[in-house]
């Protein structure tokens, strides 16, 4: 049989040419394919505050928003399940369930309410609006601002499943939570490619924080006993040990996240007063969505307003609860209402926070009492945002 010689020069053109088409071709189906580095199609944000320092009500501002999902303190269920641990030793459960819920996988609740629930057993569901609207309840509009109470009466009866589908249907996944003490656990998250997580870090004048605490001594027993790690045994705090602890994670969280932060903070932490944002909410609040890549609505301007320009400080009852109240009256309460021999005890166990968040120390109860000498000390733009403290080192 008759052999075909092909020239060599024309088997290695062939070959390249087939090699070329076959990078082409992989080329192009490869930029069809979904890239691990992108980021995920969700927001996720976390509030990340302490008791009584108004982060009720950041919270709302957020929950309000149409395109929010939001939950407040889910770790709540965590603590009361396993109260006789320390919050140290609960950190890493909170963090898996605080992951869990920022990707809408809600079964992660089986393990703190293994029976039949309805939207009614998750703590505190009737400040998410998300759980008052469609599609967790049919009652309200996603736009509605909605309020707990009518919502309570409408929505709690709803299957627990509706948590999970609803938080499905949104652009972006809030959480309020009060039971981290150290950034650093939350880096496993920070650096998680499922999630795009940024952290807004909430303080208040640690003064006004006691003050606040004080109309709520038996409703926080129980965490601060978790707090001082005392087997399950509850606290008072009348020497203001957990406030000692508080004042320090709140230096531990802002240092860790300023002072030579890992990259992949970068633009990712923003540090709020909230002194400065019931001074200036409308300026506050635009630049938190502006940091959660959020729109102020007309309709979220208008109640905004309304809620931080109501009459008087608040009633005790209401501690807990969002109502129209005059906001810079209540920023300033604790002046008229501690004694100064109480603030000179807080001022003692918080005094570095005092001075690193940027609050003034008073020397005299003259001083306490004059509410014409400002406390909250002039805040640069920006002061306490990421990128801004890295340029000044």
């Amino acid at each position: 049989m008759a052999r075909i010689r092909i020239p060599s020069t024309i088997v290695i053109i062939f070959v390249t040419v087939q090699t070329g088409f076959l990078l082409f071709m992989y080329a192009r189906y490869s930029s069809f394919m979904p890239q691990s580095e992108e980021k995920p199609s969700q927001v996720h944000i976390l509030i990340l505050s302490s008791w009584r320092s108004g982060s009720s009500f950041v919270g709302q501002l957020f929950s309000q928003h149409p395109s929010v999902f939001y939950l407040m303190e889910p770790a709540w269920h965590v603590w009361v399940a396993m109260s006789q641990n320390s919050a140290k030793v609960l950190h890493m459960a909170v963090r898996d369930l605080v992951r869990s819920v920022f990707l809408c996988d809600m079964s992660v609740f089986d393990a703190y309410m293994p029976w039949k629930r309805n939207l009614s057993d998750l703590f505190q569901w009737a400040a998410s609006r998300a759980l008052c609207s469609a599609p967790a309840c049919d009652s309200f509009q996603r736009t509605d601002i909605t309020s707990e109470l009518a919502c309570k009466t409408l929505c709690g009866r709803y299957p627990f499943s509706k948590v999970e589908e609803a938080c499905k249907t949104y652009s972006h996944v809030v959480i309020k939570e009060v039971r981290f003490f150290d950034l650093k656990v939350l880096y496993p998250l920070l650096t998680d490619l499922s999630m795009n997580l940024k952290i807004i870090h909430l303080v208040r004048d640690p003064r006004a924080v006691v003050k606040s605490r004080e109309q709520s001594v038996k409703a926080l027993a129980r965490d601060n006993g978790i707090v001082l790690s005392t087997n399950g045994t509850k606290v008072e705090d009348s020497k203001y040990k957990v406030m000692q602890e508080i004042c320090r994670s709140h230096v531990q969280i802002y240092e860790t996240a300023t002072l030579k932060p890992p990259n992949f903070l970068k633009d990712r932490y923003l540090m709020v007063r909230f002194e400065d944002l019931v001074r200036d909410p409308l300026s506050e609040i635009s630049e938190m969505y502006k940091f959660a890549d959020l729109s102020l609505t007309p309709r979220l301007k208008s109640w905004i307003y309304n809620i931080t320009h109501g009459q008087g400080p608040g009633k005790r009852k209401e501690a807990f609860k969002i109502t129209s109240r005059d906001a810079v009256s209540v920023s300033q309460a604790w002046r008229n209402v501690l004694s100064f021999q109480k603030v000179k005890k807080i001022q003692e166990v918080c005094k570095g926070a005092i001075n690193i968040l940027g609050y003034q120390l008073v020397d005299s109860e003259k001083e306490q009492r004059d509410l014409t000498l400002d406390l909250v000390l002039p805040r640069r733009q920006n002061q306490f945002s990421w990128s801004s403290f890295n340029q000044k080192h």
